[in-house]
C-alpha cells in the first residue's frame, strides 16, 4: 500500500469511492477544480500495488489552519486501518506545510469516524445544527491542535510514503 499525492488521473477512481460513500457526493468537476484551481487543496490517495485506489483524503491549508474536507475508504476495505494510515499521513503532510491545527465536520451518527478522529487527538468543539442537507443531521465540529512535528525531509513534490501497515 502506498500513500501519495492525488493527481488529476486519479479523479475517476476517487469519485467512484466518493459516490459509494456519501449521501451527497462531490462531482467529478468538484475534484477537478480542487486539483487544478484550488491552491489551498491537498489530497492524498491510498493505492494498491496494481494501481487501484482504495481510499483518499483531502484538506484545505490556509496559513496555519487546515480543514479536512473529506476522507473515504472503499467499503470492502474498511476496518483494515487504511483510514487511520491515511489520516496520519494527511496530518503529517499538513503539519509539514505549517498547519498548527486541523478542523473537520463529522456526522453525529458516524461513531466509527468519531472514534478514529478522537484516537488521533481530535476533540469535539461544537455542534453544527442541521449541517447535512440530505437529512438535516447535525455535524460535530472537531479540532486537533496536537500536530506531529515537521519532517525535515519533506518537500512538496516528494511526499510519497510506502506502508506495510495499511
Amino acid at each position: 500500500m502506498t500513500i501519495r499525492r492525488m493527481t488529476v488521473a486519479d479523479i475517476e477512481q476517487v469519485h467512484a469511492i466518493e459516490e459509494a460513500t456519501f449521501a451527497m457526493p462531490w462531482s467529478r468537476q468538484s475534484f477537478l477544480e480542487e486539483m487544478e484551481r484550488n491552491t489551498c487543496a491537498r489530497y492524498l490517495v491510498a493505492v494498491e500495488e496494481d494501481g487501484t485506489i482504495v481510499a483518499y483524503g483531502g484538506a484545505w491549508v490556509i496559513f496555519d489552519e487546515g480543514h479536512i474536507t473529506n476522507v473515504a475508504v472503499e467499503k470492502a476495505r474498511r476496518g483494515e486501518g487504511i483510514g487511520r494510515k491515511l489520516m496520519v499521513e494527511l496530518m503529517q503532510y499538513t503539519a509539514n506545510l505549517g498547519v498548527q491545527y486541523l478542523t473537520l465536520e463529522v456526522r453525529r451518527s458516524n461513531t466509527v469516524a468519531q472514534t478514529l478522529y478522537k484516537s488521533l487527538g481530535f476533540v469535539e468543539l461544537a455542534v453544527r445544527k442541521g449541517y447535512y442537507e440530505d437529512n438535516g443531521e447535525d455535524a460535530l465540529l472537531m479540532v486537533c491542535d496536537h500536530m506531529p512535528p515537521v519532517d525535515e525531509r519533506f518537500s512538496e513534490g516528494g511526499d510519497t510514503q510506502e506502508s506495510e501497515e495499511a
